[in-house]
């Protein structure tokens, strides 16, 4: 199993998403994702949090919300738990990213973008403001075949 992190930024009523076209063998290809990756060795989520945010976007986040976590299951994946976070306090020059092409998103043309289906799921949770949550998605190849929220069918 793998840990990771995932932030979606926010600025005038805006996300600041990732479209995911620069990297070969990436899950997410040509998908629209927020900024965040992988633990690396003794991390906290919020030390991974702030790193990957760092290095995807040269900004430094100021303050942000642990809004939920995020059970990933896929047949030919490996299982992720993600933590996700939310800030619109942040300093900082935006960088250029190896990863993919940052742009902000006004939040009401997010679901016109190539999203996974789970995604959808837990940015409708961020827009309603819901208190913190446990959500799991189960995947068959790109299709999603189980949503759970705090282990209740969605």
């Amino acid at each position: 199993m793998k840990m990771t992190t995932l932030c979606y930024i926010e600025r005038d009523n805006k996300y600041l998403m990732l479209h995911r076209i620069c990297k070969e063998n990436d899950i997410n290809k040509d998908k629209w994702i927020g900024v965040g990756g992988h633990f690396e060795e003794g991390e906290s989520p919020e030390e991974c949090l702030l790193r990957e945010v760092y290095e995807e976007t040269g900004l430094t986040l100021i303050d942000y919300s642990f809004r939920g976590i995020v059970t990933f299951i896929a047949d030919d994946y490996e299982t992720e738990y993600m933590c996700l976070y939310t800030s619109d306090k942040f300093v900082g020059e935006m960088t250029t990213c190896n990863e993919g092409v940052p742009k902000w998103v006004d939040k009401d043309k997010i679901y016109d973008l190539e999203l996974w289906e789970g995604d959808k799921i837990f940015l409708r949770l961020l827009a309603e403001n819901a208190p913190f949550f446990s959500l799991k998605l189960k995947y068959k190849g790109n299709e999603l075949t189980e949503a759970l929220l705090n282990g209740k069918p969605v």
